[in-house]
């Protein structure tokens, strides 16, 4: 098997240095250069032929984003954006996205060295997955100690029975890898009194809030980062706050959105899963759902678990997928029962919520 090559582009010897160490722990990885910044990597990828970038976003001669979007013009290819856990790290991360990037790893503020190694299993994940994604527009090696992969039972046991719970239709939209472009897409198509929506996007505290705001900007719906106890209305879209689940509860009276600082399942926080359970016991039939384009298999169970309660639920095809790990892994499940290219899903959603509940198990 031909293991995956990197060229890593930072202006920060200390961090080419980590990140190449982090990389060349996994067997699948050939850490094949690095450059300190955007006008020397330009040169290494032409004579190296990397087949992922893993870019800074703040760095001399040219900055990460004017080289990311000149890239993707002219010689398209997997990019991993590297950035600080900041809020400026999180707008411009956000906007590497839009422009074309697969996915991001956030560098620690402090203790580089120590926390950086934590992150190892993390980045080689993404490089992986980056590897076998779209782009729009060997030494010995260490082993990587794996943590234990918990299920939603960590969180939430799972409901003896369907949710019949009586009220209006909810949506949920989840995703991993390439998602956050994924869900502005479904966004910016839904009118300002669509039902809610429940989103759940892999991502870190530090980047939810900017990226609920950036969301809230282009959608004609409310669109905020979840808080606990807040009442679930129509126009809203309520993002999982990052390193936070979110669920959804019925409180009696209405649902309402519930926050829970359990463990990672699936190794996420917050998890797909974790929605998708909470979503099947408390509003059941009344939910539609979608999983779109991500790494790994997070939201596939959970989202048999909503087809199996009654609830009416779709993926994103492969062709549009910038990853198709989750919305595949629920595929082969049979917990969709359609796969839809990204750009029809908000419309199918709008159809399927404004069916009458009844027809759910039929649909």
């Amino acid at each position: 098997m031909e293991r995956v090559r990197v060229l890593v582009v930072d202006d920060s010897a200390l961090v080419r240095k980590l990140m190449s160490t982090m990389l060349s722990c996994d067997p699948r990885i050939e850490v094949v250069g690095t450059a300190p910044d955007p006008l020397v990597a330009r040169e290494k990828i032409k004579q190296l032929n990397p087949d992922v970038l893993t870019l800074d976003v703040e760095m001399p001669r040219m900055d990460g984003l004017t080289f990311l979007e000149n890239l993707m013009r002219l010689r398209p290819m997997p990019v991993v954006m590297v950035s600080s856990l900041t809020e400026q790290g999180a707008e411009v991360t956000l906007r590497a996205l839009e422009l074309g990037a697969v996915d991001f790893f956030t560098k620690p503020n402090s203790d580089l060295a120590n926390t950086f190694a934590e992150g190892a299993q993390e980045i080689c994940a993404k490089v992986i997955a980056a590897a076998g994604a779209k782009p729009r527009v060997r030494t010995e090696v260490r082993k990587l100690d794996v943590p234990p992969r918990l299920s939603a039972d960590a969180v939430l046991p799972r409901a003896s029975g369907a949710g019949t719970r009586a009220g209006s239709p909810m949506i949920a939209i989840c995703a991993s890898t390439g998602g956050t472009e994924a869900i502005r897409v479904v966004l910016e198509q839904m009118p300002p009194d669509a039902p809610p929506i429940l989103i759940t996007q892999h991502i870190p505290a530090a980047f939810s809030g900017p990226f609920a705001a950036r969301m809230d900007h282009c959608s004609a719906m409310r669109v905020c980062e979840a808080h606990d106890g807040q009442p679930i209305q129509p126009g809203h879209a309520y993002i999982a706050p990052g390193s936070q689940h979110l669920l959804v509860m019925w409180d009696g009276a209405k649902h309402v959105c519930r926050l829970h600082d359990g463990p990672p399942v699936n190794r996420h926080k917050p998890s797909v899963d974790v929605l998708f359970r909470s979503m099947a016991a408390s509003a059941g039939a009344s939910t539609v759902a979608v999983l779109l384009t991500g790494m790994g298999d997070d939201g596939a169970r959970g989202l048999l678990e909503l087809s199996q309660a009654g609830a009416r639920t779709l993926v994103q095809d492969e062709a549009s997928s910038v990853v198709w790990g989750m919305p595949g892994a629920a595929w082969k499940l049979g917990a969709a029962r359609e796969a839809l290219p990204l750009d029809d899903i908000a419309a199918r959603l709008l159809t399927l919520a404004r069916q009458p509940f009844k027809s759910a198990v039929g649909a």
